[in-house]
């Protein structure tokens, strides 16, 4: 039955117009994103991309259908010439046959269609491999086995493995589809007694099958190279079994093949089936006996009864190249006899602890909200960032630090004008030194407000607050900003007077221009948004900003680095600049250990966040090897070699000459913002816990090998300890430096290991890896028991911070070499009861130290210091508040028990059954007598009173607290 001629019409009709809308919406993305390229001077990443996959897509399409499509036609053209009955009666290949038939031509072109799109596709995405082949670097280092130069594992190996899989997916796919072409049309029929094959058939499988062996026995032989990866061993890389017994067979293995080859190739001349069974029972046989049975033999009877001695060698070889590809190779193990008695220490000859930063940046990005968000419409990325300031001597001081950034409109002005028009940007940098806080326990702003203000604006010149590129993942995906306007200006800042508003227009050269309407409609059918094309707001002289993220513009712009995943804000010239840190990885290098990036980095900050994101998640080599800047308000990307020795970094830059600037064009000012990355360190400090041991027999009893503690404020969750960035002062130093630290704890105890930090300023030392370890014949308390101690010791006090439904929230716990010891630090915040609608937010109420077995507990870190060490700490006493006493009294120590003892005896009363009123009335009336006690004591170091946490009792019997205390203020450290 034939269509009408209209129905027959309109369908091609429609095809062409789906097609022509999709091809629209293709041309689309690549169009606007070498619009976006070209807007921040990238075009030659983008054309140097999208050229080599276009070429490796048609190289890849054109090879594998000139393979299998070559020899389908080739079996058709060699189809016997008295058709299919030529082995006898009719068999079910008939009818497949005659119903294909009439459509070969159709289904053949259909079928190396997508064929060619499959294939071309899966080798355009191996364009890193064929570049970093294109442009491999030598290392200058050999491998312990072969002794060839480490780039032929990192760049050609791989590439080889590349080419390799392509041509053993074609040869499989040409024999299976060439028997299949050949069994439809009668070049052989599977009849009792046996098969029965033309002439043509099987001459033409012969060669396919010898073709695929031919190529086994070159895999067989390149296999061997790559034992430098296996894992067979004690160790990562080539074990004894690998060397003695794999390797010669992969050998003798490779020559078998080669001979089954030639067998298959004779097959061709000699008619019969013999040859090629007799080749393909050889393979399997060699493969099973030779490949698997001999290995295994000597695993079993060779190596495992003298493990120990037979791998010896080979682990040394794991130990050395583990420690080079990691950078650890250079690390300073230093025998710390540390102090454990606090009464013999003298602290007098020591003062780097005035400094320590008490300010927890994983805490109080909850107080900077509440404190500096202004409005509603405004965020700080949790967690916040330490980073080096001037104070107002001159010195680098720890600082914590922000940027308020835009979430969008209020929900109830969300709408597309103001999303996208109006609220573009968020302003601001804020900053509080990480040492000190004010009257009332809270960061001591320096950098704040909106215009900003504060000391410390003053001193690093801020001249540019304006956001538009950040972090906020609330953020809208893109914003139109310049040009004149007739209704949706740009939000500036909010007026002091709640009123009314600043406006502002952009003038940044980041953004594409999107004046023209070709461009308006481009975005449009992007973002699936008409308004870009009807809106008069967007006008000749409007941009677009979009790929806002810094990590996601340094992404594409070096799509072959792994990023970090927490940049940066800091003033650099008076601009806001993010500093991003950027790796080269691999898991090629030879005998280096491999291990998941994911579990190496993943801890109480990140989790459950993966630091670094890259597709393959195994590595075993790791380089800092690029620093890179996105400006904060025109969103410029610049990328500066950072490791420039870094052989891989080199291929790279071959690659795509002139995107990386080299380290001399980086400004003497960025340099002093920036520091040693945190994945890379928590990288080395995974692989130092048992990377530290370079003897082979020690490595091999592992008995000095050390864990990275669980984090003491996870709650009891299995969750790493994250490092910090601290001003520490090493033994032999003279000054504390900004360095990034760590503890170790043993494999089977919660005692303290091994202290390591890293200098994190750029400088002669930068990068130095130093391990204070501990003497095995001393127990130094480990992170987990000091946590312990503390709260055992002063349980009490700690909740009596946690009456009226305040939340005591303990902060980082620091870990710093002092006085010839180890000194923990700890600061203790209360996070009030929500109330009136306001969040909760945390407020440093007390310090924690430990010395060996002494704790102090305190306001201040002077009065910590001054319980623990006496009062020779006086000589350490840092900027203090005025105000406020360094050290609590021990009057009002003994309050606070009293109340606590009060408190608790009321709420004993309340839940008895039925409750006791009379014990509630005298528990009360002591409890009030004991507050007493405690606001008369605190007026000698605090200048507010603490109100009574008096419970009140419920309807329900309960107690409900009839306030919420003020937490005491906290000194300055």
């Amino acid at each position: 039955m034939r269509l009408p001629r209209r129905p027959r019409l309109l369908l091609p009709v429609a095809i062409a117009i789906v097609v022509i809308v999709a091809l629209f919406f293709l041309f689309a993305g690549i169009y606007t994103d070498y619009l976006w390229y070209d807007s921040v001077d990238y075009t030659a990443v983008f054309s140097g991309v999208v050229v080599t996959q276009i070429l490796l897509f048609f190289v890849g399409a054109v090879l594998m259908v000139g393979i299998v499509g070559g020899n389908m036609l080739l079996a058709y053209r060699a189809r016997p010439m008295f058709g299919p009955g030529t082995f006898g009666g009719a068999s079910g290949a008939d009818r497949y046959r005659m119903a294909l038939d009439p459509h070969r031509k159709l289904i053949f072109l259909i079928g190396a269609g997508v064929l060619a799109l499959f294939s071309g596709s899966s080798l355009a995405g191996q364009w890193k491999t064929w570049l970093e082949f294109l442009n491999a670097t030598p290392f200058g280092e050999k491998d312990a086995q072969f002794g060839i130069d480490l780039s032929f594992f990192m760049f050609t190996y791989p590439f080889i493995r590349m080419v390799l899989n392509f041509l053993f997916t074609a040869v499989i796919l040409a024999a299976i589809l060439a028997a299949i072409v050949h069994y439809l049309y009668g070049g052989f029929r599977l009849q009792s007694p046996g098969v029965h094959a033309s002439r043509a058939a099987r001459v033409h499988l012969s060669v396919l099958l010898g073709v695929f062996v031919l190529l086994k026995a070159v895999a067989y032989w390149i296999d061997g190279y790559g034992l430098v990866f296996s894992d067979r061993g004690f160790a990562y890389g080539a074990s004894y079994t690998d060397v003695n017994a794999v390797l010669p067979a992969k050998t003798i293995l490779a020559i078998i093949a080669l001979i089954c080859a030639i067998l298959f190739f004779a097959g061709i001349v000699r008619p019969g089936g013999m040859l090629p069974g007799v080749a393909f029972g050889l393979l399997v046989l060699s493969a099973i006996l030779v490949g698997g049975v001999y290995p295994a033999l000597v695993e079993q009877f060779q190596v495992r009864p003298n493990q120990q001695d037979r791998e010896q060698p080979y682990i040394k070889r794991n130990i050395e190249a583990t420690r080079k590809a990691y950078g650890i190779d250079q690390t300073e193990v230093i025998e710390y006899a540390a102090q454990g008695d606090a009464s013999k220490v003298n602290v007098t000859t020591d003062s780097s602890i005035s400094g320590v930063r008490l300010l927890d940046p994983n805490l109080v990005a909850k107080t900077y909200q509440q404190k500096q968000r202004i409005r509603g419409f405004y965020d700080f990325h949790d967690p916040l960032d330490v980073d080096r300031y001037p104070d107002e001597s001159g010195k680098p001081r720890d600082t914590v630090v922000a940027v308020r950034e835009l979430t969008g409109p209020p929900r109830e002005q969300d709408n597309w004008i103001n999303r996208h028009l109006v609220y573009t940007h968020g302003y601001g940098f804020v900053a509080a030194p990480g040492n000190k806080v004010d009257s009332q326990g809270l960061p001591d702003f320096d950098a704040k407000d909106m215009p900003v203000t504060g000391s410390l604006a003053q001193r690093i010149g801020l001249k540019e607050s304006r956001i538009y590129f950040g972090e906020s993942p609330a953020a809208p995906e893109y914003v139109i900003v310049g040009g004149d306007r007739k209704i949706g200006q740009e939000l500036d800042y909010p007026e002091s007077s709640g009123t009314g508003q600043q406006n502002t227009t952009y003038t940044g050269k980041g953004g594409v221009p999107v004046g023209s309407f070709f461009n308006r409609l481009l975005y449009a059918a992007k973002y699936g948004e008409t308004n870009l094309l009807l809106s008069g707001d967007v006008n000749a002289k409007s941009k677009i900003l979009y790929e806002r993220n810094p990590q996601d513009r340094i992404a594409k712009v070096a799509p072959f680095l792994s990023l970090d995943d927490n940049p940066y804000p800091a003033v650099v010239d008076g601009r806001v600049v993010w500093i991003a840190d950027a790796y080269t990885t691999a898991n090629s290098y030879p005998y280096s250990d491999s291990r998941s990036l994911e579990s190496m980095t993943r801890d109480t900050v990140t989790d459950p966040r993966q630091v670094v994101q890259q597709p393959r998640d195994n590595i075993n080599y790791m380089r800092n090897a690029v620093k890179a800047t996105v400006d904060a308000y025109d969103g410029t990307v610049t990328l500066y070699a950072w490791d420039e020795k870094d052989p891989i970094l080199q291929t790279w830059r071959k690659a795509f000459p002139g995107i990386i600037k080299p380290k001399s064009e980086m400004s003497e000012a960025l340099k002093q913002h920036l520091r040693y990355p945190e994945a890379l360190f928590k990288v080395q400090r995974d692989v130092l816990s048992r990377y530290h041991i370079q003897d082979p027999n020690a490595f091999y009893s592992g008995q000095d090998f050390w864990n990275v503690p669980n984090d003491p404020s996870s709650g009891g969750h299995d969750i790493k300890q994250p490092p910090y960035y601290l001003s520490v002062k090493m033994p032999d130093t003279e000054e504390p430096t900004f360095s990034l630290t760590t503890t170790f704890v043993p494999r089977q105890g919660p005692n303290l290991a091994a202290f390591m930090s890293v200098d994190a300023t750029p400088g002669n030392d930068y990068g130095k890896l130093r391990i204070l370890r501990m003497p095995s014949n001393t127990t130094i308390p480990g992170p987990g028991q000091v946590q312990n101690n503390f709260q055992n010791k002063f349980s009490g006090e700690l909740n009596l911070l946690g009456i009226g439904g305040a939340k005591v929230r303990y902060g980082n716990l620091l870990t710093l070499p002092f006085a010839g010891g180890l000194v923990y630090i700890e600061p203790v915040y209360v996070e009030t009861a929500a109330s009136s609608g306001q969040e909760p937010y945390p407020i440093l109420r007390r310090v924690l130290v430990s010395f060996g077995d002494k704790v102090g507990f305190a306001e201040t870190l002077q009065g910590a210091l001054e319980q623990v060490f006496g009062n020779g700490a006086q000589q350490n006493r840092p900027e203090a508040r005025p105000d406020v006493p360094a050290q609590p009294s021990t009057v009002l120590s003994t309050a606070i028990g009293e109340a606590q003892k009060a408190y608790d005896d009321a709420q004993k009363a309340l839940e008895a059954k039925p409750p006791n009123w009379t014990a509630y009335g005298e528990a009360q009336k002591a409890l009030k007598e004991a507050l007493e006690k405690v606001k008369n004591a605190s007026s000698s170091t605090a200048p507010a009173a603490t109100p009574s946490p008096s419970p009140s009792p419920s309807p329900s019997g309960t107690a409900t607290p009839s306030a919420t205390p003020s937490p005491s203020p906290s000194a300055s450290s």
